[in-house]
C-alpha cells in the first residue's frame, strides 16, 4: 500500500493491517515520514522531528500491544512531555536554548503504552494562547485545503498534520478552544474532554485553572472514543479525576444516540454577523441532523451576550500565564 494510499486510513484501519500481518509499523512509519517530508515543508505543521527514534521504536519487538500497534502519531509543542525531546511551548526562548524535557509526562506514556510510535511535535502560537498558529520562533502554519488560510490555534500545527494525512491523529489540547476551533477550521473531529479526564502529571496537576485540557485531533469517531479509553483515568498526584464512564467510550460511540433536541445557532456572539458560507455550512449540518429524526432548533442562549464572564476567564488565564511564563524563566 503507498503512502498516499495509507494516508486516507484512520489510525483504526491502521492498526487493523498490523493486526492482520498485512503492514509492518515500520511501514506504517515510513508510509509517514514520507508523506511528513513531501507535504510538511508548504504546511509547517510539524516544527520538531525524532524520525530516527521513531523508526527504532517501530521495528523493536517489545513495542506495546496497544490498541494502536504501530500507527504513527504526533505530539503539541506544548504539554505532553517525553524525556529527551523539545518541548518548547512556542518560545523562541526556548528554541534558542535547546530545551528538551527530562520524563515522560503520564499523558505521553498512555500513548506510548496504546503502541502509538511518535515521529515528533507540532506547531503551536507562544504558551498556546492565540487562536492562530504563527509563532515567531517557527513560523506560520498553514490550512492544507487552502494554503492563504489559517489552520487555526492553537493546535494549528495537529490539525494541519492530521488533514494533511501525515498521521492519522494527533497529540492536542484546549483551554479556549484550541482543539475545537482547529478541528472545525480543518474538517476533523476535535473534542474537548471533561476536565479531570486526562491527566497532566506529573508535573503539574492542572492547566489553566481546569480550563484547559488535553487529548487529541483524530478523523474518526472511533478512533476519538478508543484512543480516549486508551488515555482517560486519573492518576497518582491529580488534584482531581473526571467520573469514568458507565461503559467504554468505544462501546459507547456504537451505540444508536436516540432522538435527540439539537440547537442551532445561525449567527454570531453578541450580534456578529456570520460568512454567508459559515451559515450555509450550519444550514446543511441542521438538514442532515433533520433528515437522521431529530429535532433542530433555532436557539441563542443569552449568556453568550454577557461580557462579565468574559472577563472573569480572561483573568484567570492572564493570571496562569503570568505563572507560567516564570516557570519556563526557571526551566530557561
Amino acid at each position: 500500500m503507498s503512502p498516499s494510499e495509507l494516508a486516507i486510513l484512520d489510525a483504526t484501519a491502521q492498526a487493523d493491517l498490523v493486526r492482520r500481518r498485512e503492514a509492518t509499523p515500520r511501514e506504517l512509519v515510513e508510509a509517514a515520514i514520507a508523506r511528513l517530508e513531501a507535504v510538511n515543508p508548504r504546511i509547517n505543521a510539524v516544527i520538531h522531528r525524532q524520525l530516527d527514534e521513531a523508526l527504532a521504536r517501530a521495528a523493536d519487538p517489545k513495542l506495546p500491544d496497544g490498541p494502536f500497534r504501530g500507527v504513527p502519531f504526533l505530539m503539541k509543542d506544548i504539554g505532553g512531555p517525553e524525556a529527551g525531546q523539545p518541548n518548547h511551548a512556542g518560545s523562541r526562548l526556548m528554541k534558542e536554548i535547546g530545551f528538551r524535557e527530562a520524563t515522560d509526562g503520564y499523558l505521553t506514556q498512555k500513548f506510548k503504552a496504546a503502541g502509538l510510535v511518535i515521529l515528533g511535535r507540532t506547531n503551536t502560537p507562544e504558551l498556546a494562547l492565540l487562536p492562530t498558529t504563527e509563532p515567531d520562533a517557527y513560523g506560520p502554519t498553514r490550512n492544507p485545503w487552502n494554503l492563504d488560510h489559517s489552520a487555526g490555534g492553537s493546535s494549528g500545527g495537529a490539525a494541519a498534520a492530521v488533514a494533511a494525512g501525515l498521521v492519522p491523529f494527533a497529540h492536542a489540547s484546549d483551554g479556549g478552544g484550541s482543539i475545537r476551533g482547529p478541528g472545525s477550521m480543518c474538517g476533523l473531529i476535535g473534542l474537548k474532554p471533561t476536565r479531570g479526564r486526562c491527566s497532566f502529571g506529573p508535573g503539574i496537576g492542572e492547566r489553566w485553572s481546569g480550563f484547559s485540557n488535553e487529548f487529541a485531533m483524530t478523523r474518526s469517531i472511533r478512533d476519538t472514543a478508543v484512543l480516549l479509553d486508551a488515555v482517560a483515568g486519573g492518576m497518582p498526584g491529580d488534584p482531581y479525576t473526571a467520573p469514568p464512564p458507565v461503559r467504554s467510550f468505544a462501546e459507547s460511540a456504537q451505540r444508536p444516540p436516540g432522538k435527540l433536541r439539537v440547537a442551532m445557532l445561525r449567527h454570531g456572539i453578541r450580534g456578529m454577523d456570520l460568512h454567508p458560507e459559515c451559515v450555509a455550512a450550519v444550514d446543511r449540518a441542521a438538514r442532515a441532523l433533520a433528515d437522521a429524526g431529530h429535532v433542530v432548533e433555532e436557539a441563542y442562549p443569552a449568556i453568550l451576550d454577557d461580557p462579565e464572564h468574559v472577563g472573569h476567564y480572561v483573568t484567570i488565564v492572564a493570571s496562569n500565564t503570568a505563572r507560567a511564563v516564570d516557570v519556563w524563566a526557571e526551566r530557561a
